[in-house]
């Protein structure tokens, strides 16, 4: 691959984030599928979708992951759009988002093309949520403001059918993507049974496989306005909603093909290994790596081992640091305390990834 061109040249979001990496500062449209392609898995199951993060606390380590983490390097993450506020406080030169599922992937590729049509937050959302936009929002406009005047207007078919056209060509037209057979039907799942049929109320449990409740609003972490209304614990709200300049940052992460969405199960024998061994061949380190409460499955499931020496197939130093929610590793499956106490999903904590890498049993 190229060499990253100079930092001069790198947008102004990340002007002060130092590009270690061989990554370019662009990814071309056949390198980003390729590696997509390349580090992907078959499709695996979970319980349920996973549309929207059930995470309350996830903002709330920020303050000391920008302290314990290097900028400039490598995001790796699992889930959907939880991963936002981590990429953004990193500034990472890439993020890979593993998941199990593919529908991850769909949902990942849903909000690039969103990304990339729309001009602004309130543009943004008018698409993800097929609502009309409301009269009387500005650039300085909260995101609470914003949710609020979504909530006033009603989602139509119409716009539904040529938004969900628009994000078919970005992917398949504008970006030639050789999406597989059912990946279209995919992206309209998403789209459809979330973001159409949800809007600002969607909830972690409320729809699609493994619902529960079976309602709008209520859910264990919130809807997507409470979600996207978070801060970090100082009043600062760290997420992609939270103003224009956070949203044009992902936008530009998004336009630059830098946020690659790959199906992988952590206990897998291909895609983590292989994004460690592409790393280290353009010379990266691995900054931070959000794992949510995947851990508790692993050790439920006996192969938390296979994971551990995944990790330690990445290429890292005393810096890297995982991002944890719930019992974390040690917790004893879902019943466990973890780390620093606590453990529910609404606690997320930090710890250094080379300790888990030392612990690998070949």
């Amino acid at each position: 691959m190229k060499k990253l061109i100079a930092a001069a040249t790198v947008a102004v979001v990340f002007a002060l984030a130092p590009l270690r990496a061989e990554i370019p500062a662009r990814l071309s449209d056949k390198e980003f599928w390729d590696l997509s392609e390349k580090f992907s898995e078959p499709n695996g199951e979970f319980q349920s979708d996973n549309f929207l993060s059930n995470e309350r606390g996830y903002q709330v380590v920020i303050p000391e992951l920008i302290k314990t983490a290097k900028s400039g390097r490598i995001y790796l993450g699992v889930g959907p759009e939880q991963n936002y506020p981590y990429i953004l406080a990193l500034k990472p030169a890439l993020a890979i988002i593993f998941d199990v599922r593919r529908g991850n992937l769909h949902e990942q590729l849903l909000y690039k093309a969103i990304f990339e049509m729309s001009s602004d937050r309130v543009d943004f959302l008018s698409r993800l949520f097929c609502r009309p936009k409301p009269a009387g929002l500005t650039a300085a406009s909260s995101v609470a403001e914003i949710m609020a005047a979504f909530q006033t207007v009603s989602p139509t078919e119409e716009l539904y059918k040529q938004n969900f056209k628009a994000v078919s060509d970005q992917l398949t037209v504008k970006h030639g993507f050789a999406l597989h057979a059912d990946d279209l039907d995919g992206i309209n799942y998403v789209y459809k049974t979330a973001f159409y049929d949800g809007g600002p109320n969607l909830t972690y449990s409320m729809a699609g496989r493994g619902a529960r409740g079976g309602g709008r609003g209520g859910g264990f972490g919130g809807t997507y306005a409470d979600i996207q209304a978070l801060d970090d614990g100082n009043g600062v709200n760290r997420g992609f909603l939270a103003n224009e300049d956070s949203w044009k940052a992902m936008k530009d992460m998004e336009e630059r093909n830098l946020i690659v969405p790959v199906v992988g199960d952590f206990a897998g024998t291909k895609a983590i290994r292989g994004v460690g061994a592409w790393l280290k061949e353009q010379h990266a380190l691995v900054s931070a790596f959000y794992l949510s409460n995947v851990e508790q499955y692993l050790n439920r499931n006996g192969v938390e081992n296979n994971f551990v020496c995944n990790v330690a197939e990445l290429p890292l130093d005393e810096s890297s640091t995982f991002i944890y929610t719930g019992a974390g590793r040690t917790g004893g499956g879902f019943n466990g305390g973890g780390r620093g106490g606590g453990g529910g999903l609404n606690t997320t904590f930090l710890r250094p990834m080379l300790e888990d890498a030392k612990a690998c049993v070949k």
